[in-house]
């Protein structure tokens, strides 16, 4: 009996001490993910401040003496509902220097090349360039077909659904040609459709945000910038000295941006250099194009983990904001899932001084002012904008988690088969 009693007692000790760890485990755990979660709450809202503070200063004048030749770039998969609007505005561009327009036709099965064919016929600096077929598919192929048979000293890319202002082009080189050590520069891309849906509308919004505003905020505190894939200049001697584009990278953009980093130079951010573009009107659409996005950045994410040189100098920057983006940031939004069907569920009962609802609550508040903010430097308040606002994190933003899961699946099973990733084009719109 007391050798009972004994080994009773031991294992309720034993039961109770382990009961005790894993309590005190798992509130290590969640006090460490919260101050994480807060620091990086603390980042994007510095990095609010400083874009509101980039985006509303006044911007001088840097007009040139002489301005470089300029080759824009234009892929066109299939793009006859667009490419006449998109053609329509580049032979409007306002720039003094040398301008040659190549669209880069690949392989368009509609009448895209018959409406270029009518460009390439009436004005002498726009080219209809047939790009040849060829693996892996894609944008950046194609890009590299574009760099081989011009000749410019920048190129420009534009999407086959763009409106760039006339003034774009302009201002992007003014800044490229006077910023030391620059190998390029980024202008701003809008939302042409931004009335037609709610979807387009929450897109529109976002661009505000983290395509003009975060960018902003890294250049003003960090003097970095990325590609946006659109609306974005760059010196031809950089590229030719990186090798062109990488044919395997789905965002070919944010892969180029690193490695121009990596080589000590800089992309300046240009708000007022902006272009109008089309956006996912059904949710099909707009699924299919940012799991395209997430599994680009997933291929980048591997390389900055994998590839040594990628956390130093102004490369840490890129590379930490890579990881905080597309990992940490979805890992924090997996586990404040788990908190709280656990609570709900009555599974967890912790006991914080500081509740986690407050969590919430200030992530919504950093999320929605970062929202409104935006509107503020843009002037794009209006009701129907305000109201979407206080929705999106409740709604648009939790699209994310579903994104990831589906990218990472795509993309763990290609790299499982040794599969190259398939280019998704976007589908247009009337």
């Amino acid at each position: 009996m007391r050798k009972f009693i004994v080994i009773t007692l031991m294992l309720l000790i034993g039961t109770a001490i382990s009961i005790g760890v894993g309590l005190f485990t798992i509130k290590a755990l969640l006090m460490l993910t919260t101050i994480l979660f807060l620091s990086l709450l603390v980042y994007y809202s510095l990095l609010t401040f400083a874009g509101l503070y980039y985006r509303t200063k006044k911007q001088h004048s840097m007009q040139l003496v002489n301005y470089p030749s300029v080759d824009i770039l234009i892929p066109a998969h299939n793009e006859a509902v667009v490419i006449k609007d998109t053609l329509d505005a580049m032979v409007q561009l306002d720039y003094p220097g040398p301008l040659h327009i190549y669209v880069l036709n690949d392989n368009s099965q509609d009448g895209t090349g018959e409406i270029i064919e009518d460009y390439d016929r009436i004005y002498h600096h726009v080219h209809h360039i047939q790009v040849p077929p060829g693996e892996p598919k894609g944008k950046s192929r194609v890009l590299n077909y574009g760099l081989e048979v011009s000749r410019g000293e920048y190129f420009c890319v534009y999407d086959a659904d763009n409106q760039a202002e006339s003034g774009a082009l302009k201002k992007l080189v003014e800044v490229a040609h006077t910023v030391k050590d620059a190998a390029g520069a980024v202008g701003y891309v809008k939302t042409r459709n931004e009335s037609r849906n709610l979807l387009t509308r929450m897109i529109s919004i976002e661009f505000q945000v983290f395509q003009l505003l975060m960018q902003s905020g890294r250049w003003q505190l960090f003097k970095t910038g990325s590609l946006t894939g659109t609306n974005m200049l760059v010196r031809r001697s950089v590229i030719e000295e990186l090798g062109g584009y990488d044919p395997y990278a789905i965002a070919e953009d944010a892969e180029l941006t690193l490695r121009i980093t990596q080589q000590g130079q800089l992309l300046p951010i240009v708000p007022l250099s902006v272009t109008w573009e089309q956006e996912p009107e059904t949710m099909g659409v707009y699924i299919r194009q940012r799991t395209r996005w997430l599994q680009g950045n997933l291929y980048i994410v591997e390389k900055t983990l994998t590839v040594p040189g990628y956390f130093r100098g102004k490369m840490m920057v890129h590379s930490i904001h890579q990881l905080m983006v597309y990992v940490i940031f979805w890992f924090f939004l997996v586990l404040s899932y788990m908190w709280f069907a656990l609570g709900l569920l009555e599974l967890l009962s912790i006991t914080y001084t500081i509740p986690l609802m407050f969590i919430w609550y200030i992530a919504y508040i950093v999320y929605t002012s970062q929202l409104m903010s935006a509107q503020a430097a843009e002037n794009t308040f209006t009701p129907k904008n305000i109201l979407t606002s206080f929705i999106m994190y409740f709604t648009y933003a939790q699209l994310f988690s579903y994104l990831f899961v589906r990218s990472l699946l795509f993309y763990l099973k290609a790299k499982r088969k040794r599969q190259v990733i398939g280019w998704d084009k976007t589908t247009r719109f009337k």
